[in-house]
């Protein structure tokens, strides 16, 4: 099983940056693509970002694209969100997923698609 530790949340003004960070355990990490969750109090859980298995492709929702950028380093086993020009709509826990390409026929943005969870981070953009 893929452990998923994510780190690097906390309080950020809004305009300001935050670098997420995802650390996967095990040997197969780059088998992996993987996505970024988010949930906010009172709303459902939100499609961020997916990057494919070798990073070459990064797919982002509406709201964050041009703003977020999500990367891997398949050799540390971590995946990265960096949020640039936050906004306070960006407060919310996040998550990173993995997605085991044998598993699942969700489209990419449906956590149902992904099978592996962290346990969330705390962003808070305040104004």
């Amino acid at each position: 099983q893929v452990q998923l530790v994510e780190s690097g949340g906390g309080l950020v003004q809004a305009g300001g940056s935050l670098r997420l960070s995802c650390a996967a355990s095990g040997r197969t990490f780059s088998s992996y693509a993987m996505g970024w969750f988010r949930q906010a109090p009172g709303k459902e859980r939100e499609f961020v970002a997916r990057i494919s298995r070798s990073g070459g492709i990064t797919l982002y929702s509406d709201s964050v694209k041009g703003r977020f950028t999500t990367s891997r380093d398949n050799a540390e086993n971590t995946v990265y969100l960096q949020m640039n020009t936050v906004k306070p709509e960006d407060t919310a826990v996040y998550y990173c997923a993995a997605d085991d390409p044998v598993t699942g026929s969700y489209n990419y943005a449906d956590g149902r698609q992904y099978d592996y969870w962290g346990r969330g981070i705390q962003v808070t953009v305040s104004s």
